[in-house]
C-alpha cells in the first residue's frame, strides 16, 4: 500500500519517554490505516539506552519501526533532515521523542490528508507538564475559521505542529540548518511558502515542557544562536515575493518571542541578558520594515524599549512586573478542592473523523 504519511521521530537521551512517544503513533489504527503510516526513527548518536531500544522495538513491532543510526551527534535540525532524506511517505510529520500523540490523532490526521491534498496542514496541540497537567497554548485560538496565512503565522513556530507534503519541501528546498532554534527560519517560511494551507482544529498533540535536559529548560549560551536563525529567515524572506503586510506580522512576532527568551530565568542567565537585548536591538534595526508600528499595551511598551536599546528602562520595567506578580499571588487565596468534586475537563477540540 502507498504510504501517506511518514513519522519522523529524531532521538537523543530520552530514554525515560521513548517508549511512549513511540506507543502513541501507532494506538489505535486499523490495519489499513497502519500501513498507510510509517515511522522512521532517528538515534542522533544518543548517549543512553536509546539505541538498543530503538532496534529492540522494531525487532519486536515487525515492520513497524525504522531505525536509522547516525555515527555522530548533529543536532535535532540535522536529524530532523536525514529523516526527511529516507522517508517513503507523501507527507511527513516531525514528533519530538519525549512528546505524545493523543489518541486518534494519526487517524484525523490521514483522513484530513486524504480530504484536502494540502501542501501543509497545521494541528492543534496541548502543553504538558511533568506532572502530567495539560494546558492550552496562547496561539491555539488562532486555529479557529477559515486558513488565513496573516493570522496563522503567529501559530508557534515549531516543526510538529504542521504536517507537510515531501514533494513541496523538496520543491522549496527547505530544511533545517544545524544550531538551536533551528525551528524558526524552517516553519515560517513553510507556512508562507504553502499554497495549499489547511487546517485541522483538533488537538493532536501533546507538547512536553519542563524536562530536564530541553534546550527551553537549559541556561546556556547556545540561546543566543536564536539571532543567527532569524537572520537566516530574513534571507529568505528576502528571496522569495513576500506580502509587506506579512513581513509586518513576522518582524513583530520575531520581537516578541526574542523578548520571551530574554526574560526567562531558566535560557538567559541573568548577567547576559542586556548582552542579548542589545542583541535584539541590532536585530531590530536590520530588519525593521516600512510602515511596523508596535503592538499595544505592554508588549508594545517593550518593543518600543528595543527600538530605543534602552536596556536600563527595559529592566526596570521587568523588575516592577515581577513584583507587581508576586504582590498578586501573595494575596490570591489557594483554593480548597473537595477529592469528591471532578476537576473540569481539559479543552480538547474534536472533529468528525469519517
Amino acid at each position: 500500500m502507498d504510504v501517506l504519511l511518514t513519522v519522523v521521530v529524531p532521538v537523543y537521551a530520552v530514554e525515560g519517554y521513548l517508549h511512549q512517544c513511540l506507543d502513541s503513533i501507532r494506538a489505535g489504527l486499523t490495519p489499513a490505516e497502519n500501513a498507510s503510516v510509517e515511522v522512521l526513527a532517528v538515534d542522533d548518536a544518543s548517549p543512553d539506552s536509546c539505541p538498543a531500544m530503538l532496534d529492540d522495538y522494531a525487532d519486536q513491532h515487525g515492520g513497524d519501526l525504522r531505525v536509522l543510526h547516525l555515527t555522530s551527534n548533529v543536532g535535532l535540525g540535522l536529524a530532523r533532515n536525514a529523516g526527511l532524506a529516507e522517508a517513503r511517505g507523501r507527507y511527513i510529520w516531525f514528533v519530538d521523542s519525549d512528546d505524545v500523540l493523543p489518541a486518534g490523532s494519526v487517524r484525523a490526521v490521514l483522513a484530513r490528508l486524504r480530504e484536502t491534498e494540502p501542501d501543509v496542514l497545521l494541528i492543534d496541540h496541548l502543553r504538558m507538564h511533568e506532572d502530567g497537567r495539560l494546558q492550552t497554548d496562547q496561539s491555539s485560538s488562532l486555529l479557529d475559521g477559515p486558513p488565513d496565512r496573516n493570522r496563522l503565522i503567529a501559530v508557534q513556530h515549531t516543526a510538529w505542529n504542521r504536517i507537510m507534503r515531501r514533494e513541496f519541501l523538496d520543491k522549496h528546498e527547505l530544511r533545517f540548518p544545524a544550531g538551536w532554534y533551528e525551528d524558526v527560519p524552517f516553519s515560517n517560511p513553510v507556512l508562507i511558502a504553502a499554497e495549499r494551507l489547511d487546517v485541522l482544529n483538533r488537538v493532536c498533540y501533546h507538547y512536553r515542557i519542563g524536562r530536564s535536559g530541553a534546550i527551553t529548560a537549559t541556561r546556556s549560551q547556545r540561546h543566543f544562536e536564536a539571532f543567527t536563525q532569524w537572520d537566516r529567515c530574513y534571507a529568505w524572506l528576502d528571496s522569495a515575493d513576500v506580502d509587506p503586510a506579512l513581513r509586518i506580522r513576522v518582524f513583530t512576532l520575531m520581537i516578541s518571542h526574542l523578548l520571551v527568551v530574554a526574560g526567562n530565568e531558566s535560557r538567559v542567565h541573568p548577567s547576559h541578558r542586556r548582552e542579548f537585548f542589545r542583541e535584539i536591538a541590532a536585530l531590530y534595526r536590520r530588519h525593521r520594515p516600512a510602515g511596523y508600528l508596535p503592538p499595544a499595551g505592554a508588549a508594545g511598551i517593550k518593543h518600543r524599549l528595543v527600538a530605543a536599546d534602552s536596556y536600563p528602562m527595559y529592566a526596570a520595567l521587568r523588575a516592577g512586573y515581577r513584583v507587581a506578580g508576586l504582590r498578586r499571588r501573595g494575596t490570591q487565596r489557594t483554593p480548597v478542592v473537595s477529592r469528591d468534586i471532578p476537576s473540569p475537563p481539559q479543552r480538547v477540540k474534536t472533529t468528525s473523523i469519517p
